[in-house]
């Protein structure tokens, strides 16, 4: 029985076959496109997603219920990353991202044909509330799953490689971004509202099966097939690395924010600062441009400079600039002010998430390194990220200043700093 079990891991391990940076990078970004692009492009429509399924008399209200929707969507994501998580460690990463994908896919096909409010009444708010929850739990998996892939296949890469993740929200951004835009342009108001904001979502659909069909076709990194596994991932991370979970939450919880609040930006340029749809969706379209290029290169510079120095440059810039930022362009209101605040956001987030998937990944053992990024992720995204333009929406509202959102982002990026901090230490 023994050297039955001695042959079957000999297989596996001659199987785990490294495929070209390339197509790692294709196999696990894909999913991770289709993820953030939806929930971009839900963020970006979200006035005309509240109109559909949320009709009140008063847009604020309504408006509130659509992020609120948004928000609630990520309540699961832990959830999902506590399964998906623990699935990908003991079952391996090839089984999480193949569920993973598939259960995004039919979250995107229940947006794109469910009828509004007024043909299926409470229902329609409903199906769609049950929409965002099942792609909160299928993205619940994907960073922990995908992130550990690529480091464990490019170990001597990670900065760069685990990089492509944030490049690929930022491509996922500029593409929602293009929709926006050029649909503004297009498509008249009554049209976008009727019909148009759903054309987004079905072309996000399309992306699944590619990836689907893709990840069928990957192999387990070496270092994945010959480690000890654990049986209860779980019980291991809970009972003996909370710390490591505490600094994983805190590494991310500054880039969620400023995340988020790019998805927001059309909605407060519109609503706040009364900016036209094709202004705020410019800015957006150029803070995905930065994103997408700047990302891998900051991935290459930490390469050679170290990780660290790009992060605490990144935070203590975010600190000093943000607020001086934000009064910059509310008391001068022009497109050009809206348009240097957000690409500046966008490079700073370019410059410190370049190196926070590797740095999350080098918290944790490959045993528990799906289910510990995928955990420590997910709360991020969820407390700090999901909830981000519902609580500046509603601080907004109660101080009655358009600063708001600058006070929110200062407090996340102290909270990332100390997380730095204890990560240095832990490491020494």
């Amino acid at each position: 029985m023994s050297q039955i079990s001695t042959l079957k891991s000999i297989d596996a391990a001659q199987s785990a076959v490294k495929p070209s940076l390339t197509k790692t990078l294709f196999v696990t970004c894909i999913g991770n496109a289709l993820e953030w692009f939806d929930i971009a492009v839900y963020g970006f429509f979200a006035a005309y997603i509240a109109r559909a399924y949320f009709p009140t008399s008063d847009q604020t209200v309504s408006l509130l219920l659509a992020f609120g929707s948004f928000g609630v969507s990520f309540l699961i994501r832990p959830l999902g990353a506590i399964v998906l998580g623990a699935y990908a460690d003991r079952a391996g990463r090839k089984a999480s991202l193949l569920a993973s994908i598939s259960l995004m896919m039919v979250g995107s096909l229940l947006i794109v044909i469910t009828p509004s409010y007024a043909t299926l009444g409470l229902a329609a708010p409903l199906v769609i509330l049950l929409a965002r929850l099942i792609q909160g739990f299928s993205a619940g998996g994907e960073f922990g799953s995908s992130t550990a892939f690529l480091v464990e296949h490019f170990p001597e890469r990670k900065a760069y490689i685990a990089s492509w993740q944030f490049a690929t929200q930022g491509a996922s951004t500029l593409l929602a971004s293009a929709f926006g835009l050029g649909l503004s342009q297009w498509l008249s108001e009554t049209q976008l509202q009727d019909w148009g904001w759903r054309i987004p979502f079905a072309f996000g659909l399309l992306i699944g099966p590619v990836g689907l069909y893709i990840r069928r076709n990957i192999e387990e990194a070496e270092s994945f097939v010959k480690s000890d596994k654990t049986s209860s991932p779980l019980k291991t991370l809970f009972a003996s690395q909370k710390s490591l979970l505490c600094m994983a939450v805190g590494l991310m919880v500054v880039s969620t924010a400023i995340n988020y609040m790019l998805n927001y930006v059309p909605t407060y340029a519109t609503k706040t600062l009364h900016f036209s749809g094709q202004v705020a969706f410019t800015a957006t379209l150029l803070a995905g441009v930065i994103l997408t290029v700047a990302t891998p290169l900051m991935g290459l510079w930490a390469e050679k400079v170290g990780r660290l120095p790009l992060m605490w440059g990144a935070l203590v810039l975010l600190l000093v600039t943000i607020y001086p930022g934000f009064w910059l362009m509310t008391h001068y209101t022009t497109a050009s002010s809206l348009i240097a605040l957000v690409c500046w956001m966008a490079l700073l987030k370019s410059v410190y998430f370049s190196a926070v998937p590797s740095m999350m990944a080098d918290l944790f053992p490959v045993s528990t390194r799906a289910s510990g990024m995928a955990i420590g992720y997910n709360i991020a995204v969820t407390v700090f990220g999901g909830f981000a333009p519902f609580i500046c929406t509603l601080l907004i509202t109660a101080t009655g200043t358009s600063l708001a959102p600058s006070y929110y982002l200062m407090i996340v990026a102290l909270l990332s700093l100390w997380a730095l901090i204890k990560s240095q230490q832990s490491q020494r």
